[in-house]
């Protein structure tokens, strides 16, 4: 897919959109209205960028994602609900313009070579503890657990309505991109903003992957002190 050199850029508190992801969006601010109504006639592409932690004006991080409107429905009043599937990690580099929307020239940022041996190890890893936080009883949102759904379940009624622990595992194991796998699970397990975008923010697999591992470990450890002894 052709990426374009120039793009609008919606900044949100808290805000991650990874590549592959799926984020559900509300558009209801005039300046994005007009910014989606824009992205609908021409690209369909718009960037989410995470606003800068401890700033009071609105500042985006350099290190965002792309995402591809996949659906939109609008609303009588105006707004608009859409789904954004991330498509590219891009870096935001000159302003083209701020009004009505922010619009800035992007440079994607590819996943650099890494050694696959570590990798194939550091994969196995952030699995184990993909299984050992969900035993911990992590409740995840419909809209994620829809993208971690196996792909023969079709069956958006019911959800298969609790994804087993066993299905989430096997359909992360089957993924032959590690890439893909360590974003997808930094999307879906990562509670915290800012680990997320740390995540983000690293195109090195393996050192992606480390991130991972730690933010992992230190969730655990955390929900394991909220058992009752």
């Amino acid at each position: 897919m052709e990426l374009p050199d120039v793009i609008p850029v919606m900044t949100l508190p808290k805000a991650t959109l990874f590549p592959q992801a799926m984020l559900p969006l509300y558009i209801f601010e005039p300046r994005y209205r007009q910014m989606l109504s824009d992205a609908l006639s021409s690209h369909r592409m718009f960037s989410v960028a995470m606003q800068k932690p401890g700033r009071t004006r609105e500042i985006p991080s350099t290190i965002a994602g792309l995402g591809l409107i996949r659906a939109s429905v609008g609303n009588r009043d105006g707004t608009s609900h859409l789904i954004l599937q991330g498509i590219a990690r891009v870096e935001l580099s000159e302003i083209v313009r701020y009004k009505p929307y922010r619009v800035q020239k992007i440079r994607p940022l590819e996943t650099t070579a890494a050694d696959s041996v570590a990798v194939d190890a550091l994969t196995a890893k952030v699995l184990e503890l993909v299984a050992e936080r969900l035993e911990q009883g992590l409740e995840l949102p419909v809209h994620i657990l829809k993208q971690l759904r196996p792909p023969e379940d079709s069956d958006d009624g019911e959800l298969s309505a609790l994804l087993s622990l066993k299905q989430v595992i096997k359909y992360l194991a089957k993924l032959e991109n590690p890439d893909h796998l360590a974003d997808l699970v930094s999307c879906t397990l990562l509670r915290e903003a800012t680990d997320r975008q740390t995540i983000l923010e690293t195109p090195n697999l393996e050192h992606r992957l480390k991130h991972l591992i730690h933010f992992l470990m230190a969730e655990i450890r955390l929900h394991g002190k909220k058992k009752p002894s």
